[in-house]
């Protein structure tokens, strides 16, 4: 794994002109690198770099795109074990996920080069021909969270460049590494100033939504953070797709097989130690499977082996930063102090890491903080219910809708309720599983646009119709 790491600015590695910043690997608190800490007049090179290579790069045919993104993907796929190692060091995850997150990066990356954009032709008469084509926006920003810092990388960049635009990409200051490294990667394929990458939190995020230069923000984060962006990008009227806050609600059936859907239930809340925005954050359960799905679910809980990530038979890492393990301990805390009854963790591990096991809290309901607010970390609340349409009601009175899911063996009716969720996508029998060819995105406070698959290569593109009088 590499020590130095820099910033790329037209295919160049430089420095950062306000220093370095300290990368802590929240296992054990230690520094994993130093970060190079761009000025906002680095930003401003960046986009102007961005916006040159733009003018020859959106010309670039579908064969060429195509083929630079195959080519990535194999730097990314020759690069495994390091970007892996990478995941890990600096934010938390266990290496056979970090594993299964670079691999993800690299089907994404084939899937998108594979996508095209279809010329519809409206009218075709003897008179007049009407086509609608799309063209690439310009030079697209991308600023992505410290969840899964490679993955959202990938979900942001490939797309923007198989539709012909440029990109200036920003990662979190948590975990900054797996960007810079991509970038480089990206760059070894790609010509100057097509693939640039910034780092810093010292404003380099809002200058960025509000610079003149970036025609597109493509944001993954908090509603708060989406919203002062979309306020920023007012000024030129950015393009934004914002993929923000969830607080997953799932809904159990009175006719759901406890022992079948516990394994999944519990994956899914839990999935990089409940750290992803489309997890399952809320679990409502019909009273009379309540008590044996929490003892499921608490047994499993119990079975998971916490620590580093790196070490052999490690299931479970640590919450990647102490804001965020601060704020799932101040929820468990609340819970229990309102109610709720703990079935498993409740109390972080000794010792240094940001270490806090999976934990189960059952007889906790609206109007507790556990249920209300999204924990994004390792900590399900499990609420009671006796009426169906009540569950619906208490699922949707949320001002997030990302996901949501329905656990029933009765599919014609489990498809019933999911119709009913407020969500942008609602699973039955799972939970979480985004694919590159599904659209993904929220609704109400979560955000809007979408990724992956055509509709999401269509969110980088502006279109043009051609009206031809013959």
């Amino acid at each position: 794994m590499q020590n130095e790491y820099a910033l790329i600015i037209n295919g160049q590695a430089v420095a950062g002109a306000n220093g370095t910043f300290d990368v802590l690997n929240p296992a054990t608190e230690e520094v994993v690198a130093a970060c190079p800490q761009a000025s906002v007049e680095q930003l401003d090179q960046a986009v102007e770099a961005a916006q040159q290579a733009f003018k020859t790069w959106q010309h670039s045919s579908r064969e060429e795109r195509k083929d630079a993104l195959n080519r990535i993907a194999d730097r990314i796929e020759a690069a495994a074990d390091e970007l892996a190692e990478i995941i890990v060091k600096e934010q938390g995850k266990p290496l056979a996920l970090a594993q299964v997150e670079v691999g993800g990066a690299v089907a994404w990356t084939r899937y998108t080069a594979e996508l095209d954009i279809p010329v519809e032709l409206i009218e075709d008469s003897d008179s007049k021909r009407i086509e609608l084509h799309r063209k690439p926006i310009g030079v697209v920003g991308s600023i992505t969270p410290w969840n899964w810092p490679l993955m959202i990388a990938v979900w942001h960049i490939m797309p923007a460049l198989r539709a012909g635009n440029t990109v200036v990409a920003k990662p979190s200051g948590f975990t900054p590494l797996n960007t810079l490294k991509l970038v480089e990667l990206i760059n070894q394929e790609l010509p100057a100033g097509v693939c640039n990458v910034v780092a810093g939190e010292s404003g380099i995020g809002s200058a960025m939504s509000n610079h003149g230069g970036i025609s597109k923000i493509v944001f993954t984060g908090s509603t708060p953070t989406g919203q002062r962006i979309m306020r920023s990008a007012a000024d030129n009227l950015k393009r934004l797709t914002l993929e923000l806050g969830g607080n997953d609600a799932g809904i159990v059936l009175p006719d759901a097989d406890v022992e079948a859907i516990a394994e999944g239930i519990f994956q899914t809340a839990f999935l990089n130690m409940g750290q992803t925005c489309a997890a399952l954050k809320r679990l409502y359960v019909h009273d009379s499977l309540y008590d044996e799905l929490c003892d499921k679910l608490a047994a499993i809980a119990q079975a998971q082996t916490v620590g580093n990530g790196l070490n052999e038979g490690v299931t479970f890492g640590p919450v990647q930063n102490r804001e965020q393990f601060d704020l799932v301990r101040e929820l468990v805390d609340d819970a229990r102090a309102n109610g709720g009854r703990v079935l498993s963790g409740g109390e972080p591990l000794n010792g240094k890491g940001y270490f806090y096991p999976p934990t189960i809290v059952a007889d906790v309901s609206d109007g507790v903080r556990l249920v209300d607010e999204e924990q994004f970390g390792p900590a399900l609340p499990v609420t009671r219910y006796s009426d169906v349409d009540d569950a619906i009601a208490r699922a949707n009175a949320c001002e997030v809708g990302l996901g949501g899911s329905v656990w029933s063996c009765d599919l014609t009716r489990a498809q019933q309720v999911a119709s009913q969720l407020e969500c942008g996508t609602a699973w039955i029998n799972g939970h979480a599983e985004v694919l590159p060819y599904a659209p993904f995105g929220g609704c109400k406070m979560s955000g809007f646009g979408v990724e992956f698959g055509l509709e999401g290569l269509l969110e980088y593109t502006v279109p043009q119709v051609i009206n031809i009088n013959k």
